[in-house]
């Protein structure tokens, strides 16, 4: 290699890694998002909706890798993002305002998010401190892709995961090994779990307040021969709510249900495959409203329920036999949970999938670093003193 060859190849990896969007999802590719996926219709009152609750909305949208934020600002609607590999479940703490994110590509990452307060003094690049509060990351733990987690959970003060890769729930938030602490009785065989692999595809918690006071979701409820991610896997009408207590199901009669949260003393839960959203219990599944879409996402806030929906992924047809493919639409929408009407949506013409939603009240954050609009970064010096000095609790 010459002379002239190397110094250029220098000055090529001098420059590589220096926008924050690589360096948080530790991806080359992490840059500025696609227009494309990031523009959005509105309808009914969304946004009155959410600035009569005062929160910010978190979204989690897997295959496009990444997390957006939402809320109705003082000086209009305010939309951000972050880019993530795969993000899936969402866990925030309305106490300190601390947010987890799972990542589930190979390996599985849980990020933990919190509020920025300010900036640091610094004489090298005085400024001062970010409008919004801003949500930056302060750590990531990494897991086995074994675990292939999903759903987030905080549970008192611990936090939880639904690892669907062992049919099981573990401890996320502790320094040791990662371990299995709660399964149904469908995985035992001769009274022994098997964590081997995904076979029931336990995908959600509905956090009470112990492992055993909580409920969860799995596409089925019995052990058999095809399995979860197989196109052929059975799913219509095999899908459950377990207890935590019983370890048993209080409902079947589901299609690949997902995120199941426990509201009004009552266990809600997506049926993901007709796109239903509805209440659990005494072995049924009670249809609240349909949605144009694979349900999937749910959080509530002041009797208003936010729910997701993705189009259905077309080698998984087979896994939404209650939907028109064709008319699945990819947002989010806020529903009364006493009528179940729809409040008002947000959608995605260029989207794909929504995982999960959580919220922050909005004095706390904003959101995200990075405008889902007008670039708030302008010439990149505020991000910049955003990076460099930033302060959390």
């Amino acid at each position: 290699m010459t002379g002239r060859q190397s110094s250029a190849l220098w000055v090529r990896h001098a420059g590589e890694y220096r926008d924050p969007r690589q360096i948080i999802s530790q991806w080359e590719g992490a840059r500025k998002a696609d227009p494309a996926i990031l523009r959005a219709g509105v309808s009914g009152k969304w946004w009155e909706t959410l600035s009569r609750l005062g929160i910010t909305l978190l979204v989690t949208r897997e295959y496009e890798h990444i997390v957006m934020a939402m809320h109705a600002g003082r000086s209009g609607p305010a939309v951000s993002y972050l880019p993530l590999p795969h993000p899936s479940g969402i866990a925030a703490d309305r106490r300190t305002g601390a947010v987890w994110i799972a990542s589930t590509r190979l390996p599985n990452q849980v990020y933990e998010f919190r509020p920025v307060v300010g900036l640091m003094p610094r004489a090298d690049m005085p400024g001062a401190g970010p409008g919004e509060n801003p949500l930056v990351p302060v750590s990531t733990r990494f897991l086995p892709g074994s675990f292939y987690l999903h759903d987030l959970a905080l549970i008192g003060r611990g936090l939880y995961g639904a690892a669907s890769g062992m049919n099981a729930v573990v401890r996320l938030d502790g320094s040791g090994p990662v371990r299995p602490l709660w399964w149904p009785r469908v995985i035992e065989r001769s009274g022994r779990p098997d964590f081997t692999r995904n076979h029931i595809q336990l995908n959600s918690i509905a956090p009470g307040k112990t492992l055993r006071e909580s409920f969860y979701s799995a596409s089925a409820d019995s052990i058999t021969a095809r399995k979860p991610g197989d196109p052929d896997y059975p799913v219509d009408g095999r899908g459950v709510v377990f207890s935590g207590t019983s370890r048993q199901p209080i409902a079947g009669g589901l299609t690949r249900p997902h995120s199941a949260r426990l509201y009004g003393g009552r266990v809600w839960v997506d049926n993901s495959g007709y796109g239903e959203v509805g209440i659990a219990g005494d072995g049924v599944f009670r249809p609240i409203v349909r949605l144009p879409g694979w349900t999937r996402g749910l959080c509530f806030c002041g009797g208003v329920a936010f729910v997701g929906t993705s189009r259905v992924l077309p080698r998984f047809r087979k896994y939404a036999p209650g939907l028109a493919a064709t008319k699945s639409v990819c947002g989010v929408h806020a529903l009364d949970v006493v009528s179940g009407r729809v409040l008002g949506s947000l959608v995605w013409p260029g989207g794909n999938q929504v995982f999960d939603l959580d919220w922050l009240p909005a004095r706390m954050t904003g959101g995200f670093p990075f405008s889902a609009g007008k670039d708030r970064s302008g010439d990149g010096r505020e991000l910049m003193k955003l990076f460099y000095a930033f302060k959390t609790k």
